[in-house]
C-alpha cells in the first residue's frame, strides 16, 4: 500500500492528511474500511495513540465513521474538507472554554506570572521538552534551533537584556518535541514580554556573566538534540534550568 513513513512532529496531522490524500485518490473508496490501527501504526511507523487520534480527526471533518469495535469507515467525499484535515477543522467549532466554567475559571492569559512560579514550571516541562526534541526534531526543526542560539548569540553580544532568542530557542525545542501540549505552553509562557517582576528580578540578582553562562547551556542543549541523545538533553536543560533558579532564588 502507497503509505510512506511520518515524521515525528505533529503526527497526527501528517497521518490524517497522508490518509485523505490516499482516500481522495481511491485507494480508500467510500464505503470500505480503514486497515486496523495496529496495521495503520505499523506501516506509518507510529503509534496507535497518533494513529487514532489522526482517525478522530477525520471523522470530525464527515470524511469516516469511527465504529468501535467494527473499523473506520469511509464516508462520500465533503468538498468542504479540501487538502488539509486541520484546515477543515478549523473552519468548523474552535477550542473554547466550556461555558460551564464562564463563573467558576479565571483565565487571564495577559496577566504576568510570578517569576518562581514561572521558572519552576518550566523546571519541570522542559526538560522532557529537550529530550523529545532529541527524538523527534525535523532537520528544518533543528535548523530553527540553530537560528535560534544565533540570535541568542548576537543578542548577548550586544548587551540586549529582553533575551529574544534565549527565549525563543526554547519555544523552537518545544516546538520540535512533537507534543502540542508542551509548545503551546511554552510559547505562552515565554511567548509574552518579561514583566515588571521578572525586569526588576534581572535588575536586582541576575549575575554579570550570566546571559554568557546561559549561552554555554543552550550550546549543550543543543549538541545533545542534534546528536539525537535524549538523556543528554534531558540532563543538559535541568542543569541550565537549576543555574537559572539558583541565581534568581537561590533554590
Amino acid at each position: 500500500m502507497p503509505i510512506q513513513t511520518i515524521r515525528a512532529q505533529r503526527l497526527y496531522r501528517q497521518i490524517a492528511d497522508q490518509l485523505l490524500v490516499l482516500i481522495r485518490q481511491g485507494e480508500f473508496p467510500p464505503g470500505t474500511l480503514l486497515p486496523p490501527e495496529r496495521d495503520l501504526a505499523q506501516q506509518l511507523g507510529v503509534s496507535r495513540a497518533s494513529v487514532r487520534e489522526a482517525l478522530i480527526a477525520l471523522e470530525v471533518v464527515g470524511q469516516v465513521e469511527v465504529r468501535v469495535g467494527h473499523g473506520v469507515l469511509v464516508l462520500e467525499r465533503h468538498e468542504e474538507v479540501g487538502s488539509s484535515v486541520m484546515s477543515a477543522a478549523r473552519r468548523q467549532e474552535g477550542w473554547a472554554l466550556d461555558p460551564e466554567f464562564a463563573s467558576e475559571i479565571e483565565l487571564d492569559l495577559d496577566q504576568e506570572i510570578p517569576p518562581f512560579s514561572l521558572l519552576q514550571a518550566r523546571r519541570y516541562l522542559e526538560p522532557e521538552t529537550a529530550a523529545l526534541a532529541a527524538l523527534n526534531a525535523s532537520d528544518e526543526e533543528l535548523a530553527a534551533m540553530r537560528a535560534a542560539y544565533a540570535r541568542n548569540v548576537e543578542d548577548n553580544r550586544h548587551g540586549g537584556r529582553n533575551q529574544a532568542g534565549d527565549r525563543l530557542l526554547h519555544i523552537r525545542i518545544a516546538e520540535a518535541s512533537g507534543n502540542a501540549a508542551y509548545a503551546m505552553t511554552i510559547k505562552h509562557l515565554l511567548g509574552h514580554q518579561y514583566g515588571k517582576m521578572f525586569r526588576r528580578l534581572q535588575e536586582l540578582f541576575m549575575e554579570t556573566d550570566m546571559p554568557r553562562q546561559s549561552q554555554d547551556d543552550h550550546e549543550r542543549i543543543l549538541a545533545a538534540i542534534e546528536s539525537r541523545d535524549p538523556d543528554a538533553a534531558r540532563k543538559a536543560m535541568e542543569v541550565h534550568m537549576d543555574h537559572v533558579l539558583r541565581v534568581f532564588f537561590d533554590a
